[in-house]
């Protein structure tokens, strides 16, 4: 792929600028790069803000989402990726979700606490809990504060479902207590990957670990007894979409046996921030992608319609669902998901478990 040198350009940073937060009635202009404006346009360092929460755990009623619990340990996330739907939730806590949402991480200290607690509640019916549902639970910061690590041994102790979506090497980390929970049909792990070329990667997804590397991810938890799904997301018309083949197969090779994706949707800021970043990245394709990305919306690159947001649709958009179906029947053979259990959630053992 050909793309430009700007010296300009944010190296290890997807986004290139920080988008206006909607709920500002001003906002900075820089008309001369000149004194005090350095600072704000400067690739600046990662910077943790503390949050104690009063919950953890969020609900969704989404028809198009598998999973309606999840936690997210972090919010923001130094992976960068251009496209991340998260970006747009970083607004929330008065951040821009450009550059700030990949360097101010919120950062949720009590989380493993929030979760036993909520586990002890009268009543509580245990469901699968998506670990990242919003961003990587695994991203770098991961490794200092083991936020999710903390998390896991709750589900160890309570005997909780859970599932886990990450694209960083970090999850190989805590394959001990994935080991247990996997014992007892606990927790299923989706790696995504949604592109083997490692220069699209590197600008796509700067803080990433390479695809290589999460495929070797795949294998070794696959050959710990964990089960493993591949999850192709997203697939940018243009960009990525011819991929779909080689990564099923190559995922499949490594012991992934189911496989899902996404269509790229550029919902709020997004759509600035990855027109912007496309321009810059790849200017030799950016109205090619644009476009393909708007066939498959109604001709927008937004899309916040149920059932079309994720999958899309239009003529192109069903290519590529076929493309998808052919590969996982050619090198998955099917595409079945084992359901996680539920039946040997212990309220009572995990509380006395937690004493020692």
């Amino acid at each position: 792929m050909d793309t430009i040198q700007n010296e300009e350009y944010f190296r290890g940073r997807g986004a290139q600028i920080n988008t206006h937060n909607k709920f500002f009635k001003e906002k900075y202009v820089c008309e001369h790069v000149e004194g005090l404006d350095e600072a704000f346009l400067e690739n600046t360092a990662t910077q943790l803000i503390e949050s104690y929460p009063k919950r953890i755990i969020s609900k969704s009623d989404s028809p198009d989402l598998r999973f309606m619990r999840s936690i997210n340990p972090y919010q923001g996330c130094e992976h960068g990726c251009i496209y991340c739907y998260a970006r747009n939730a970083h607004e929330y806590w008065g951040y821009s979700a450009g550059l700030d949402f990949e360097r101010k991480i919120i950062v949720k200290r009590n989380c493993a606490e929030l979760l036993a607690k909520e586990f002890d509640k009268k009543g509580y019916t245990p469901a699968p809990i998506m670990l990242s549902g919003n961003t990587d639970c695994y991203q770098p910061i991961e490794r200092k504060l083991k936020l999710t690590r903390s998390l896991l041994q709750v589900f160890v102790r309570y005997k909780h479902p859970v599932s886990i979506i990450s694209k960083n090497n970090l999850i190989l980390r805590d394959l001990d207590l994935l080991r247990r929970l996997a014992k007892d049909n606990l927790v299923h792990v989706a790696v995504t990957i949604n592109s083997l070329n490692e220069e699209l990667r590197q600008k796509m997804e700067p803080r990433t670990v390479t695809a290589q590397g999460r495929l070797k991810v795949i294998q070794q938890l696959s050959d710990a007894g964990i089960p493993v799904m591949l999850m192709c997301a997203p697939i940018i018309p243009g960009l990525n979409s011819d991929e779909m083949p080689a990564l099923i197969e190559q995922a499949a090779r490594h012991g992934a046996t189911t496989a899902s994706f996404t269509l790229v949707r550029l919902n709020g800021a997004i759509g600035e921030l990855f027109t912007d970043w496309i321009y810059k990245a790849f200017p030799d394709r950016a109205e090619k992608v644009l476009h393909g990305i708007a066939a498959c919306h109604g001709g927008q690159l937004n899309d916040s319609q149920f059932g079309r947001r994720m999958k899309g649709d239009g003529v192109l958009a069903e290519s590529i669902h076929q493309l998808f179906r052919l590969s996982v029947n050619r090198f998955m053979g099917g595409n079945c998901r084992v359901e996680l259990c539920t039946d040997l959630f212990a309220p009572k053992k995990g509380k006395q478990l937690g004493l020692f």
